[in-house]
C-alpha cells in the first residue's frame, strides 16, 4: 500500500479522518513500527553520538509519526466505535504497547541519554532530559533478565485489560434501553422526551427510548416524578459492567479485569523497587507521598463534613415534608435535590437550559478567551470524522499579520458508539522540528457528550454542560498556547499529572461571572439574554450541596489511593469501597451498587493512584483565579494584564519547568487551601 493510498501514513498536514478505514490500520502500523525500530537501532549503535539534537532528529521523528498515526486510530475508536475498527485497534494495541515499553526500558538508549552533557542543552531540553531519565527508570530500563521480560509482559497485559474494561463500560451502557410509556415520563423535560420519542420511532418502536447516556439518564433521575422509573434506570446504571447486572448485561462484568489490573500494578511496583503502585504513581507528580495525599484528602473531608451533613439533613426534611418520601432511596436523591433547589432558589436546571444554546455559548467562550489571552479564534477547514465536528484556528494578531498558534476540533454531541464523558486530546504537539527546522503548530481535539438539538432548534446545554465545555477548553488552551519548542515539554507534555487540571478547572470559574455569562446566553425561543435575577438565583445556588459533592470526590480519590497502596493486591474491591464510605460518605448507596466497575478514570484512563489530582489542582486553580478576582474592573470584567501574566507564566510555559515554579511565577507564592474553601462556600 503506497503512502498516498493509506491516509494514516500521510503526515504532510492534518489527519485525513474522513478517509481512515479499519483496513488501513495494520499496514500503517506495520510500516511505522518498522521505521521506529530501525531508528532505535540506528541511535543505539556504538558510533552514534550522545547528542540531544541528533537523537531527536532520528528517533523522535520516527516515534512521533507512530504516535500521531496511533493517536488518530485511538481517537476514532473512542468517538466512532464499530466492530471492524475495534478489531483493528485491538489487533494493533499489543504491538504498540510492546514497542513503547521496549523503547522506555532499552538500557542502550538509557545509556545514550545518560551520556548527554546537560551543559550543551537549553533550559527546555534540560527539563526534557531530566523527565526522560526518570521515565527510563520508571519504564524498567534498570531491570535485567527475567524481571525485564516480566515488566514488558505486565505493560502489554495491562493495556489489553484497560481497553477491555473501557469496552465493557461502553457496551454495557449502550446495551440498555427501556421503552417508557408516556404516563411514566411525568416531569421529564420536553426536549428529553422529544429526543426519546424520536429515538424509539427511528427503531420503529412504540413509546420513548430511554438510555444510560448522560443527556438522557441525568434528566430522568432529576425530574421524573415516577419513582419506579427512576429506580429502574438507577439500578441499570449503578450495576453496569458488574456481577450485579441483570440478564444479558452480566456478560460485561469487569470484576476479574479489575482484580488482575490491581495485581499487575502491584507486581510492577515491586519490580521497580517500590512498596506499592501508589508510591510509583507519585514519583513524577507534585505530591510527595501517598501519606501526604491521604492527609490532604482527609483534611478536606473534615472541613467539608459539617456542610455535607447539613446538606443531607435538609434533603431528608424537605423530602418528608414536601414530597412524601419518608425514607429516601438512592434513586430519590437527585430528584429530591432538584426539587429542593427549585423550592429554595426558585429556578430549575430546565429553566436555565433554555438560555444556553450551543452556538451562543461557544461564541461567549471564544469572546472571553480572545479578550483575556489576546488571541483570535476563527472557523477553519479540515477533514473530520463526523458531520457535526467543527474545526477552528487560534491566531495572535500582530504587525506582520496574524500568527497561527494552533488549531482544534470540537466534537460536542452524544451518539451511539461514542465513549461517554468529555476530554481533550492532542493530535500533535508544538515542536521546532529537528528534521526540517520548521515550527510545527499544535492541534487538539475537544470532545463532549451534549444532547443534540430537537425540532430544528440548536442544542441546549445545562449550566453543567457549559462548565464542562469551559473545562475541556482550558486543557485545550494549555496545549495550544504554549510557546515551548521542545516537543516533550511543550503544552501539556511533561506537566505533572496532578497539576494538569489547573488550567481546565481555572476556566470553570468564568461560568459564574455575570460579565462573561451575559454575553453567552439567548433564550432558544425569544433570543432574550439570561435575566440578571435568574443569574443571581444560580449564583446563590452555586454552592448548593458543595459539602456533599466535595465528600463524593474525596471518596473516589481516597478509594483510588487505598486500592493502590494496599500491602497486597485487593481482592474485595467492593469491601474496600464500603470501608472508605464508612469513613467519609454521608449517603450510602445500596449494597448492590457497583460504582467501581465503570470507574474508567483509574482502570482505563491514566488516573490510577492519581484521582486526587482533581482536588489537588482545584486548590491551585482556585488560588490562581483569586488573582483575577483581586484585579477585576469595577464592573467585574477580568483584567487583561492578569490574563497576560497567567498566559505567560502557566499556559505558555507548558511542561518546561516544574508546575510549582510556574504557579509561583504567576502568584508570587505557594498555593493555599483558602480560596478553594471560600469559592465553595466552606470558608
Amino acid at each position: 500500500m503506497t503512502t498516498n493510498a493509506n491516509p494514516l501514513l500521510d503526515f504532510s498536514d492534518l489527519p485525513r479522518f474522513d478517509q481512515i478505514r479499519p483496513e488501513h490500520v495494520a499496514p500503517a502500523i506495520d510500516a511505522l513500527l518498522h521505521d521506529a525500530c530501525a531508528a532505535l537501532e540506528t541511535v543505539v549503535a556504538p558510533g552514534f553520538a550522545a547528542d540531544w539534537r541528533a537523537l531527536s532528529a532520528t528517533l523522535d521523528v520516527a516515534t512521533e509519526r507512530l504516535g500521531r498515526a496511533w493517536g488518530a486510530v485511538s481517537h476514532l475508536n473512542a468517538v466512532m466505535d464499530t466492530p471492524a475498527l475495534r478489531a483493528a485497534y485491538n489487533a494493533a494495541l499489543p504491538r504498540i504497547t510492546e514497542f513503547f515499553t521496549r523503547l522506555g526500558s532499552d538500557e542502550r538508549l538509557y545509556a545514550k541519554y545518560k551520556a548527554i552533557d546537560p551543559a550543551t542543552l537549553d533550559a527546555e531540553q534540560r527539563q526534557a532530559l531530566k523527565n526522560a531519565l526518570r521515565g527510563f527508570v520508571l519504564g524498567g530500563a534498570e531491570l535485567q533478565g527475567e524481571a525485564k521480560t516480566r515488566f514488558a509482559q505486565i505493560q502489554e497485559r495491562s493495556a489489553e485489560l484497560a481497553q477491555k474494561f473501557s469496552e465493557n463500560a461502553l457496551d454495557a451502557t449502550d446495551a440498555f434501553a427501556y421503552y417508557a410509556r408516556a404516563d411514566e415520563l411525568d416531569g421529564v423535560p420536553p426536549d428529553v422526551q422529544a429526543a426519546a420519542r424520536a429515538a424509539a420511532q427511528a427503531e420503529g418502536k412504540e413509546g420513548y427510548k430511554l438510555t444510560l447516556k448522560l443527556p438522557c439518564y441525568l434528566p430522568v433521575m432529576q425530574f421524573a416524578t415516577h419513582a419506579p422509573l427512576r429506580e429502574r434506570l438507577y439500578r441499570a446504571y449503578a450495576t453496569r459492567a458488574s456481577d450485579q447486572a441483570e440478564g444479558e448485561a452480566a456478560r460485561y462484568d469487569n470484576t476479574a479485569i479489575m482484580r488482575e489490573l490491581l495485581a499487575l500494578r502491584h507486581e510492577e511496583a515491586r519490580l521497580l523497587g517500590y512498596p506499592d503502585f501508589g508510591t510509583v504513581s507519585l514519583v513524577p507528580k507534585m505530591a510527595d507521598s501517598p501519606a501526604q495525599v491521604m492527609a490532604f484528602l482527609r483534611e478536606l473531608a473534615a472541613k467539608a463534613r459539617p456542610h455535607a451533613e447539613r446538606d443531607v439533613a435538609d434533603l431528608r426534611a424537605f423530602a418528608a415534608e414536601h414530597l412524601g418520601i419518608a425514607d429516601p432511596q438512592a434513586w430519590d436523591w437527585p430528584f429530591i435535590g432538584e426539587k429542593l433547589k427549585e423550592a429554595r432558589y426558585a429556578f430549575s436546571e430546565q429553566e436555565v437550559k433554555q438560555y444556553f444554546t450551543a452556538p451562543k455559548v461557544l461564541a461567549g467562550l471564544f469572546k472571553i478567551v480572545e479578550t483575556l489571552f489576546e488571541v483570535s479564534i476563527r472557523r477553519d477547514s479540515a477533514p473530520v470524522w463526523h458531520p457535526s465536528v467543527e474545526f477552528y484556528r487560534i491566531e495572535r494578531p500582530g504587525p506582520q499579520g496574524a500568527q497561527l498558534l494552533g488549531q482544534f476540533y470540537l466534537d460536542p454531541g452524544a451518539r451511539q458508539g461514542k465513549r461517554g464523558g468529555a476530554w481533550m486530546d492532542d493530535v500533535r504537539a508544538r515542536w521546532l522540528r529537528p528534521d526540517t527546522g520548521a515550527l510545527q503548530t499544535p492541534v487538539a481535539q475537544l470532545v463532549c457528550n451534549f444532547a443534540e438539538g430537537v425540532d430544528g432548534k440548536p442544542p441546549l446545554l445545562t449550566h453543567d454542560d457549559v462548565i464542562t465545555l469551559f473545562h475541556e477548553f482550558g486543557h485545550g488552551l494549555h496545549h495550544l498556547l504554549t510557546q515551548v519548542g521542545e516537543r516533550d515539554v511543550s503544552g501539556i507534555s511533561g506537566v505533572e499529572w496532578d497539576a494538569v487540571e489547573l488550567p481546565s478547572q481555572f476556566m470553570e470559574n468564568f461560568c459564574w461571572e455575570w460579565s462573561v455569562l451575559r454575553h453567552m446566553t439567548a433564550h432558544v425561543d425569544t433570543g432574550e439574554p439570561l435575566p440578571r435575577a435568574l443569574f443571581d438565583k444560580m449564583l446563590a445556588a452555586k454552592n448548593y450541596q458543595a459539602g456533599m459533592q466535595t465528600l463524593r470526590q474525596v471518596e473516589f480519590a481516597l478509594f483510588d489511593m487505598c486500592l493502590h497502596t494496599a500491602a497486597a493486591p485487593v481482592q474485595d474491591i467492593q469491601g474496600l469501597l464500603e470501608q472508605v464510605r464508612a469513613e467519609v460518605a454521608v449517603i450510602h448507596p445500596p449494597a448492590w451498587g457497583r460504582m467501581a466497575h465503570t470507574f474508567s478514570h483509574i482502570f482505563a484512563g491514566g488516573y490510577a493512584a492519581g484521582y486526587y489530582s482533581y482536588k489537588w489542582a482545584e486548590v491551585l486553580s482556585a488560588d490562581a483565579y483569586a488573582a483575577f478576582e483581586e484585579s477585576a474592573a469595577p464592573d467585574g470584567s477580568p483584567s487583561v494584564e492578569t490574563g497576560r501574566k497567567y498566559r505567560q507564566a502557566i499556559l505558555e510555559a507548558g511542561g518546561s519547568r516544574p508546575a510549582m515554579e510556574s504557579f509561583k511565577a504567576f502568584r508570587g507564592r505557594e498555593p493555599t487551601l483558602d480560596a478553594l474553601l471560600r469559592h465553595q462556600g466552606m470558608a
